[in-house]
């Protein structure tokens, strides 16, 4: 899988900072780093051993940024350019990152999954691997960023539902005839190559620690990588609110929210026209020419509101949990890295008009 092996050799000595949250990745992530090339590998000692009780954290989960804490401690000690969590059964990945002035931040899944798109379709195109028969799969609510990465590039792109099963499913239909390249979530998994039919966090931190090479080569880190990515192809901002409703009385409120959406779906959201409508419990998708079918192997109680300017948004309840998860992503241009923060303040605005005009 590995793509610049001459990156790696030449920068092997880049400090990365690596945490298994007291889980399953602490023996295979750092022995794949080392028989990779890379030197400096430092551990945070107490979330190596291994104790499904986790006493360092109040939750091993890498979306949260106290888990990753103690990591980013020792990352600032040791002046290491990145770091990487993986939860309990190794098989999602969280990061951080240095921004430009040298302080560390998480990326969250979509961004992940972005700069890993990213880079491997490149890195194919450039070494000529790339020829049409390709494709990466993404599931319904993670951000279309990574869409646009792979027009650009010519590669395929299925859409499927929520649950990493569902890529693994396009993977196995498309045995033997085409290339499936990667394929990713905005919860913090991803996949590169066919030998693992799952999210896989060992091979995807192979692949980050390889792209951060790469990029210094280049003379960038990966946060300089993540802002070219929003300069080429917009900034996409996407976040996740789970609304609580516990519950006999909640689960019925629930359905109502969901009973009321399809009656009325709004018809603007921040200021831009709602232009299309996808219902994943109907596999309908409504547009102004009309209705037409969505290609899906079966149903899911998902709704998705398409704003012209790129606004997505959905909606679904929980399978597992008395929530209703909305999805939220706004998007603009991003004319140079000083805008960021300039940008970044807009589409928070944005966010929380949409909030507010749902009701949350």
């Amino acid at each position: 899988l590995m793509l610049s092996p001459e990156a790696v050799a030449a920068h092997k000595d880049i400090k990365i900072v690596y945490t298994p949250i007291h889980g399953s990745g602490v023996e295979i992530v750092p022995e794949f780093l080392a028989k990779l090339g890379f030197e400096n590998i430092y551990h945070v000692p107490e979330q190596d051993v291994v104790d499904g009780n986790f006493p360092t954290v109040m939750s091993p989960n890498p979306e949260e940024p106290s888990a990753l804490a103690m990591a980013v401690a020792v990352a600032d000690k040791e002046g290491a350019d990145l770091v990487m969590a993986t939860d309990p059964d190794a098989d999602r990945i969280g990061i951080a990152v240095r921004d430009n002035e040298g302080k560390m931040v998480l990326l969250n899944g979509n961004q992940t999954a972005s700069i890993l798109t990213y880079y491997i379709l490149r890195r194919w195109s450039e070494l000529g691997k790339l020829d049409g028969n390709q494709y990466i799969v993404k599931t319904i609510v993670t951000s279309e960023l990574l869409r646009a990465i792979a027009e650009k590039y010519g590669v395929k792109v299925y859409n499927v539902l929520t649950g990493f099963k569902w890529i693994a499913d396009v993977v196995k239909k498309n045995e033997g005839t085409t290339t499936f390249v990667c394929g990713g979530e905005e919860s913090y998994g991803f996949n590169v190559g066919e030998f693992v039919r799952d999210k896989d966090a060992p091979a995807s931190i192979c692949l980050i620690c390889e792209i951060a090479a790469w990029a210094k080569d280049q003379g960038k880190t990966l946060y300089d990588l993540l802002m070219q990515i929003y300069q080429e192809y917009g900034f996409s901002k996407e976040f996740t609110i789970n609304v609580t409703k516990p519950g006999k009385s909640g689960a019925d409120e629930i359905k109502a929210m969901m009973e009321g959406f399809r009656a009325n779906p709004p018809k603007d959201l921040g200021g831009s026209k709602v232009s299309v409508v996808k219902d994943f419990k109907t596999l309908e998708m409504t547009t102004a020419a009309g209705k037409q079918k969505l290609d899906m192997p079966e149903t899911s109680n998902v709704l998705q509101w398409f704003c012209e300017d790129g606004t997505k948004v959905s909606v679904r309840p929980s399978g597992t949990e008395p929530k209703i998860k909305f999805y939220f992503g706004v998007k603009a241009t991003l004319p140079s890295v000083d805008k960021f923060d300039e940008v970044q303040v807009a589409l928070d605005e944005k966010m929380e008009a949409i909030k507010a005009e749902l009701n949350l």
